[in-house]
């Protein structure tokens, strides 16, 4: 394994008026930028959101599904079912 040698870069310089660093500074960060931020339009973010939930919902009810079926399906054919 090879250990890092380059320097971390250094934060972005900071407006001492940024609600951000005011914030920061009230939680007693190190660092006066809390990275991120507000987005402004929500609503596209969540739809998307909204749409993977409801493809892993359906994932998941198909995987379980499917095993309920091929479990079914081998207790029909019973032991002798290979012969």
């Amino acid at each position: 394994m090879t250990a890092v040698t380059e320097p971390v870069a250094a934060p972005p310089p900071v407006d001492p008026d940024d609600p951000r660093h005011a914030i920061a500074r009230a939680k007693g960060l190190e660092q006066p930028v809390i990275t991120g931020g507000e987005d402004p339009d929500p609503g596209p973010a969540l739809e998307v959101d909204r749409r993977y939930g409801r493809l892993l919902v359906a994932m998941v009810v198909v995987i379980v599904a499917s095993g309920f079926v091929i479990g079914i399906a081998l207790a029909l054919v019973g032991p002798a079912g290979g012969r």
